[in-house]
């Protein structure tokens, strides 16, 4: 019987062991992660004023190409109006 005993203090130890061992493992992980998770937001927190220059250099863009679109469509309904007043005077209606 002590021999079963000894067996079983055995086996427990071992298996303590290996449980402290994974907990181990574990705890290093965490810390890893947080030293990575804070090197990201360090990053993420250098890239927020380059994306916000970035939005307001798009929205400026899309303003400008709205006021091109506009002159454009009134420089072409402008000069089709000066195509069409020159046609009614070559066929003589104008």
């Amino acid at each position: 019987m002590e021999e079963n005993g000894r067996r079983s203090e055995d086996k427990s130890a071992k298996s303590r062991a290996v449980v402290h061992r994974r907990m181990d493992e574990i705890v290093s992980r965490v810390g890893h992660l947080e030293t990575r998770m804070s090197e990201m937001k360090e990053d993420v927190s250098e890239m927020k004023p380059v994306t916000d220059d970035v939005k307001r250099w798009k929205l400026m863009g899309i303003g400008a190409l709205g006021v091109i679109g506009i002159g454009g469509m009134v420089l072409g309904v402008t000069f089709a109006d000066a195509i069409r007043r020159i046609g009614l005077v070559i066929i003589g209606k104008g």
